[in-house]
């Protein structure tokens, strides 16, 4: 079995309460279920129609307001953005508009029809997103490609516990629906395949990436 990110050849364990087997990559910290385990989107979906996400919640607001503190103070000259993977709300892309960022948003579920295949943009966000991908690598690389030069890419999902018994226990992986887990180390590593610096991470679930500008010859 190889990694999906750095293809690695990966160690493997299981989780006895659940019987599901998880594969590790030493090398980049990667960790994903086995595939049987993967969910459709059909499946995805009924898990999001739980989520009470109001709009006019002050903690949701909040939820993402923290995000946006990490982001914003961090970047400049963003004037376009994409909420990939926004979910049924656009609660943050209305967030960034109200910081003068114009924002679409975008989900294969809730909002099909929004991408601009030719649009790029200054910064693109997307929390709780990254651990439902069954492409991840790929998913990376297309949203680099969505970004000018010099933009930003601001990604937020649960860094996995690096010690397997204590990834047992962790509850971000009980989620059916979450099937691939990150390391701040899985993100340096993508940087580094796709021409974009690392700038910075919270050290729990945010990261801030930049595609490097291209020297003119």
């Amino acid at each position: 079995m190889k990694c999906h990110i750095c293809d690695r050849s990966v160690s493997s364990f299981i989780d006895e309460k659940t019987d599901i087997t998880y594969y590790f990559c030493s090398e980049c910290e990667y960790i994903f279920k086995a595939s049987q385990h993967y969910r459709d989107l059909s499946d995805q979906k009924m898990r999001y129609d739980l989520h009470e996400n109001d709009e006019d919640d002050a903690g949701y607001q909040a939820y993402f307001q923290r995000f946006l503190d990490f982001v914003l103070p961090q970047i400049s000259e963003v004037k376009t953005a994409l909420d990939f993977g926004c979910g049924r709300s656009t609660l943050l892309a209305q967030m960034l508009k109200q910081n003068n960022i114009a924002c679409d948003a975008y989900d294969p579920i809730y909002h099909p029809d929004t991408l601009d295949e030719d649009k790029k943009y200054d910064l693109i966000v997307s929390t709780e997103v990254f651990e439902h991908l069954h492409q991840p690598k790929e998913v990376f690389e297309s949203l680099t490609k969505r970004l000018q030069e010099g933009g930003y890419l601001a990604l937020q999902t649960q860094f996995h516990p690096k010690d397997t018994e204590a990834f047992k226990k962790w509850y971000y992986h009980q989620d059916p629906t979450h099937i691939v887990f990150f390391a701040a180390k899985t993100f340096k590593m993508l940087a580094r395949y796709f021409d974009c610096d690392y700038l910075d991470d919270n050290g729990k679930n945010m990261v801030l990436l930049r595609k490097r500008i291209k020297e003119s010859v």
